[in-house]
């Protein structure tokens, strides 16, 4: 099915309408003009036979050897400057004493419409068809000094006449009408383009589409998303948005001020400019909020904010630390054996057949001993994938990771996620790496158990240890006591957040030996949410 656009659907229903009116309108005034205009000459008509009936001049002619002489000059006179079509005064036998053409004076009126004057003493009006056509004809009596009827007055406008007054009017009002529509069809075409310019050229169904498909990516995207107007009322607000900030129902045209923080909001309303990854709080939640103005013509007519909360956030780039942590593991897994196969292989090439196979016995020894402790006294696949990808970065590193055989872990809590053991655990034994990377012998230790009510990690290493003033200040953001260019800092500081949000705690024992870190967590969360909120 055709769409026709808005434009056409503006003109077509301005033109009909218009249309329409103009010609009821047109037909209604031309059917009252027409009325008006023949009444007008009758009742003209009718008061001017009235008035030459009164005459005296008139009624004393009749008295006269020859009426005609007088009467005849006198309504001549009248009809000119009356602009009637005739005046004619005829006796009681109808025989005319004046005429517009005098060949006819003498002769007998026609129409056969004198009876009620000359019979009735009445004035009224008439039509009839008398020797100069179809006219309409006031009558009136001519009555004596003493009341007797003598004669008659007609005074008539021919038909044809009033006709072609009426259609003289009728011509400027068809070209008025015609006008009004030209009018109103310029003035439709105007509409129709200012509309189309305000909704920047598309159709109604195009908007209605546009709509749709605005709500449908509102509802699907996965951060919050609201819109205000120039004077801080809520325009739009998506599903996520209303989560986040605990909203139920509709909260259109309602001011920002009550569900969200708005500061930065009017900021941007006043300025104009965007601002990007700002960090708000909000009913104990951290936002990461981003606020783009609506700009009309450089016109800012309201704000558009995207936010989401900074756990989902900090989540995220876990997981993307973590893949990297692991492919950064396998690839050093990957070069560790590789570097084993081609000392094996030049073994073989030597004919050193017995150290190739003591070498293979120590390093299946090794293995099995260290997967025997990994596979069979750690049930939780969590912690193994942890272990094993640090226990090739160890053997790359040329540092003895050790898991202590008194190791025993069941599958933790599901409350206890992927990404806060890889920041806990990988962080600790990165800087265990980090502090034995100069001492001789450098050895790793890993303990775990589950036994009591706590999940309990020792991690220690002998390394050069942590000075006592700096003891306190390891888990403060952005502190470190190592060189280089690159930030630094930020790796305690995430394990200590994610130990407390697990309702844990973490211990560092300074020794002259090594250094021990231990990691407590309770089987249980409580008076805590999870990381689902």
């Amino acid at each position: 099915m055709r769409k026709f656009s808005l434009q056409t659907k503006i003109l077509g229903l301005t033109f009909s309408l218009s249309f329409i009116l103009i010609i009821l309108l047109t037909t209604y005034y031309t059917y009252m003009e027409g009325k008006q205009i023949v009444e007008d000459r009758g009742r003209l008509a009718l008061e001017l036979s009235k008035t030459i009936s009164v005459m005296p001049s008139i009624i004393n002619a009749f008295d006269s050897e020859q009426p005609s002489k007088i009467i005849q000059p006198i309504t001549e006179q009248i009809r000119k400057r009356t602009g009637a079509e005739f005046i004619v005064v005829g006796n009681k036998e109808g025989i005319r004493y004046s005429h517009p053409e005098p060949d006819k004076i003498g002769k007998r009126m026609v129409g056969g419409d004198n009876e009620r004057a000359i019979q009735k003493g009445q004035s009224y009006i008439s039509e009839a068809r008398g020797s100069l056509g179809l006219s309409m004809r006031g009558k009136s009596p001519i009555l004596n000094k003493n009341g007797e009827i003598i004669g008659v007055v007609s005074v008539g406008y021919l038909v044809k006449d009033i006709e072609k007054q009426i259609f003289n009017d009728i011509s400027k009002e068809l070209f008025i009408s015609l006008l009004a529509l030209l009018i109103s069809i310029i003035g439709s075409y105007l509409l129709a383009r200012s509309i189309r310019k305000e909704m920047l050229g598309l159709e109604p169904y195009e908007i209605a589409h546009l709509y749709k498909e605005k709500n449908a990516v509102l509802h699907s995207v996965q951060e919050g998303i609201l819109s205000i107007d120039q004077n801080g009322k809520i325009t739009s607000m998506n599903q996520r948005a209303k989560k986040l900030l605990g909203v139920k129902g509709s909260v259109r045209n309602l001011m920002i001020d009550e569900f969200f923080p708005s500061s930065q909001l009017y900021s941007v309303l006043k300025s104009g400019e965007s601002k990007i990854d700002i960090e708000l709080s909000w009913k104990q939640k951290i936002m990461i909020v981003s606020c783009t103005p609506i700009l009309d013509k450089e016109i800012v007519r309201g704000v558009v904010a995207s936010f989401r909360e900074k756990t989902e956030i900090e989540q995220m780039m876990n997981t993307l630390s973590e893949m990297k942590t692991y492919s950064e593991e396998l690839r050093a897994q990957t070069h560790e054996f590789t570097n084993k196969l081609y000392v094996l292989s030049g073994l073989m090439q030597l004919g050193e057949y017995d150290k190739a196979i003591e070498m293979i016995q120590d390093e299946t020894s090794e293995l099995q001993f260290q997967n025997q402790i990994v596979f069979e006294q750690i049930n939780d696949t969590k912690i193994q994938v942890i272990l094993l990808g640090k226990i090739g970065v160890a053997s790359e590193k040329k540092i003895a990771f050790e898991i202590d055989p008194q190791s025993y872990l069941d599958k933790l809590p599901e409350h206890i996620l992927l990404s806060q053991l890889t920041l806990i655990l990988g962080n600790i034994i990165d800087n265990a790496f980090d502090a034995v990377a100069n001492v001789k012998n450098p050895t790793i230790k890993f303990f775990a158990t589950d036994i009591g009510e706590d999940i309990i990690f020792e991690v220690s290493d002998n390394g050069k240890g942590i000075s006592d003033e700096n003891v306190s200040s390891i888990f403060q953001m952005g502190f470190t006591s190592k060189e280089g260019e690159s930030p630094r800092g930020y790796g305690l500081s995430n394990t200590d957040k994610a130990v407390k949000e697990l309702g844990g705690i973490i211990e560092v024992q300074n020794g002259i030996e090594n250094t021990v870190f231990t990691v407590y967590l309770p089987k249980d969360l409580l008076g805590g949410e999870t990381d689902e909120n």
